[in-house]
């Protein structure tokens, strides 16, 4: 456990820091994620030291509103206004990058998401920084030449995508590029007023919580940057931003979630990947460890041809 992270844990009540010590005595083990549900047990992540292998540990604080809404109210520092945006996104980001998640009864208005009321669980996960594991990856996505070629990176839930695309980020900002970091979610950077949380490299400029394809745009617009790098693209505005930017003369570094080839196919995504906009499309695998890269195939006039395992 980070310094980062066991500075979100020293705000949590009582019960919940006594049962997070008890599971970390004696360093065998750490939590990479605190769950606390109104009406349930509190359950935790936890990741044995010395491997990648992580499994379900039940608690036994039993969690009610008034811990829930603690929790919350310390996590934002009683200033709910100050994170009404982020919170109607069901979550909040916190000083280091690490995610809340939230869930609670939605209220909306012209039908958008107006605020979150009764708020019923909370998901609190650990932000891992791991220099030097995009090292390899970064040159199997540059030309002889020294051009950065668009890449699409595939990933299911929990195989380590955003602490690769992360070091991702640094790796290529050391190497001299300059990198604009479309971060709609605070995630890749983990910005907090101003400064990121993570080392993201000295040539990389981050537009945080902006919508992708707006931040893709003004990146494109102010930053003269190399390449740029976003999360989870998939909205048909994404598609557009994103053919802009590829006008222009700059490389795109992106993600979305799914497994194969067959999410691509059935995803917006999939017209990019057929007019060749990608050139490499990099799959993420948990194993044998998480981060592991399963597969990259290279594109060559919309057709799809492995290049790596």
């Amino acid at each position: 456990m980070n310094d980062s992270f066991k500075a979100v844990t020293a705000l949590l009540p009582e019960p919940v820091r006594e049962e997070i010590a008890d599971i970390t005595r004696g360093g065998r083990s750490e939590i990479t994620e605190i769950r606390l549900r109104a009406g349930q047990t509190s359950s935790y992540r936890v990741c044995m030291r010395g491997t990648q292998i992580e499994k379900m540990a039940a608690g036994r604080v039993l969690c009610d509103k008034e811990l829930i809404n603690e929790c919350i109210n310390k996590f934002i520092n009683y200033s709910y206004y100050a994170y009404e945006d982020e919170m109607k996104n069901g979550y909040i980001t916190l000083s280091g990058g690490h995610r809340v998640g939230i869930c609670g009864h939605i209220v909306t208005e012209n039908g958008r998401v107006h605020l979150m009321r009764n708020i019923s669980s909370i998901n609190i996960r650990q932000a891992r920084e791991v220099i030097g594991i995009a090292a390899g990856l970064a040159g199997k996505i540059t030309t002889p030449e020294g051009r950065i070629e668009s890449t699409l990176i595939v990933s299911p839930p929990r195989c380590g995508k955003t602490t690769l695309v992360r070091d991702l980020v640094r790796t290529l900002s050391e190497r001299g590029y300059i990198i604009g970091v479309c971060d709609e979610r605070s995630e890749i950077a983990g910005m907090r007023d101003g400064v990121p949380s993570f080392d993201i490299g000295a040539n990389t400029d981050v537009m945080d919580a902006c919508p992708k394809a707006s931040g893709m745009l003004m990146l494109l617009r102010s930053m003269g940057p190399d390449v740029i790098v976003t999360d989870e693209i998939g909205k048909a505005e994404d598609i557009e931003a994103i053919e802009s930017v590829l006008l222009a003369g700059v490389s795109i570094i992106a993600t979305i979630h799914g497994a194969g080839r067959r999410d691509i196919a059935e995803s917006r995504v999939a017209e990019l990947v057929e007019k060749g906009i990608f050139r490499n499309i990099v799959f993420l695998s948990n194993r044998p460890r998480i981060g592991s890269i399963k597969q990259i195939v290279h594109i060559n006039e919309g057709r799809m041809r492995r290049a790596y395992d």
